[in-house]
């Protein structure tokens, strides 16, 4: 018999809250992390960003230790792991396993060129050895779906019976890098972002750090990982295939595993970077699959593209959402602007959801889809 898995604890720092609670507090009254940075000290033109603020960041992480040694994301990555170690009091024994995932991590110490801490698998070792894990790191690094792919990954290391408890944190900053090379692919938009409307004119970036315990014990449990799917459509460096492909394979084989039809998701937590192509593709792949009217959002508008930690910030407040029986505005949205029709949730409403499923897409065609069961 195949073994359950659930997640037992969550949490996330952003920039409009450094607890589960804050955050979805001020999502229920539509407070965005976006702000203009028309300041020169990361990009020489304004931009629009979500980004947490240095002053907050440095008096929360000085009420965990007072060392000073560490980087802007590694602090991140701490204070999102920190409370939910402590609360799950789960021995970090051989047993228990430690995922990162992060797309471009500590990228910024390349400026300095200060190489070690810039690889990712130092990244890890830092975080690992502040709260002395037992096992070697694991590393998860795959364009935007990292976060969401680390869950899936969890799953299935769970499943095999090499581990009994995984904690994951995933996280990303906003860095002259990202800037520049969103910037060159003239991806970034000139106002907040506006996932799959008309008048979307591109990303918004953001910056953030989620972390989760997945567990083989029901104790506690928040909500069960049905089943998940990532498949690769090969279609470009940095754009989705047109027909969706690849985002409709992972669903397919997602809905395969969970023993469900498309019919019985109550909610989708999408990609919706407000870019043209990738919502155009997800609104194709979606129809492919029936699911054109279940009721999406993207929390870009809140939090901007906050690259690797997107797909677990996004599944910590979409557990929020099938907890509370509660579906979130998708912020930003106005009118629809993609070819097929799909179920934008434009307000704040109460829903019944026993099952939702969570999406992502990335640069070099990768795709990942998990679905999720809400624990009665």
């Amino acid at each position: 018999m195949i073994k359950e898995v659930y997640i037992t604890e969550t949490n996330c720092i952003t920039p409009i809250g450094f607890d589960v609670a804050s955050n979805i507090k001020n999502i229920g009254n539509e407070v965005s992390g976006i702000q203009l940075h028309d300041k020169p000290m990361l990009f020489n033109v304004p931009f629009y960003a979500s980004i947490i603020n240095d002053a907050d960041l440095d008096l929360a992480f000085a009420k965990v230790t007072s060392d000073k040694n560490y980087s802007r994301l590694e602090k991140m990555m701490i204070l999102a792991l920190d409370p939910i170690i402590k609360k799950s009091k789960v021995i970090l024994n051989d047993r228990t396993a430690f995922i990162l995932s992060t797309t471009k991590g500590n990228v910024t110490a390349l400026e300095n060129q200060n190489i070690e801490p810039a690889y990712l698998d130092q990244l890890a070792k830092t975080v690992a050895d502040f709260f002395k894990f037992k096992t070697e790191p694991i590393v998860v690094s795959n364009a935007c779906v990292s976060g969401i792919l680390a869950v899936s990954v969890a799953k299935r290391l769970i499943q095999s019976e090499m581990y009994d408890n995984i904690f994951i944190v995933a996280g990303d900053e906003v860095s002259k890098f990202i800037l520049s090379g969103f910037n060159s692919f003239q991806a970034m938009s000139d106002l907040p972002c506006k996932p799959y409307s008309i008048n979307r004119t591109g990303v918004t970036l953001g910056e953030a750090a989620a972390a989760v315990l997945v567990s083989s014990s029901k104790e506690n449990a928040k909500i069960k990982v049905l089943g998940d799917g990532s498949i690769n459509d090969a279609n470009h460096i940095s754009g989705p295939s047109r027909t969706g492909e690849g985002l409709y394979r992972s669903i397919q084989s997602a809905l395969a595993e969970a023993k469900i039809n498309s019919n019985q998701i109550d909610y989708i937590s999408a990609h919706g970077t407000a870019t043209p192509f990738n919502d155009e593709m997800e609104a194709i792949a979606l129809n492919r699959l029936g699911l054109e009217n279940v009721p999406l959002n993207s929390l870009k508008g809140f939090y901007g593209h906050t690259l690797g930690a997107s797909g677990l910030l996004e599944t910590v407040i979409g557990i929020q959402s099938a907890q509370g029986n509660k579906l979130f505005v998708s912020l930003g949205f106005d009118t629809i602007g993609v070819s097929q029709p799909i179920n934008i949730i434009k307000k704040n409403e109460d829903k019944s959801i026993r099952f939702f499923l969570k999406t992502a897409s990335g640069f070099g065609g990768c795709n990942t889809a998990v679905i999720f069961e809400k624990v009665n």
